[in-house]
């Protein structure tokens, strides 16, 4: 199995948890949300269109009932 990011890198992590000062949090919240708007929105469209079945997984991993 794959053990790459997802939404965040190891150290964007440390950073949301503050481990680096307000300034690199920061930082690191406006790159995830980013991701979130932009390349999640793009994935989503993508699994609608070509692959129902993984935007059904990703929906089961997310979103609760």
């Amino acid at each position: 199995m794959a053990t790459g990011r997802a939404l965040t890198t190891e150290t964007e992590r440390e950073y949301l948890r503050g481990e680096h000062g307000e300034q690199r949090m920061y930082e690191a919240r406006s790159r995830v949300k980013a991701r979130i708007n932009e390349r999640l929105a793009e994935d989503v469209e993508l699994f609608e269109e070509e692959a129902p079945s993984l935007l059904e997984e990703l929906q089961q991993a997310v979103c609760e009932d």
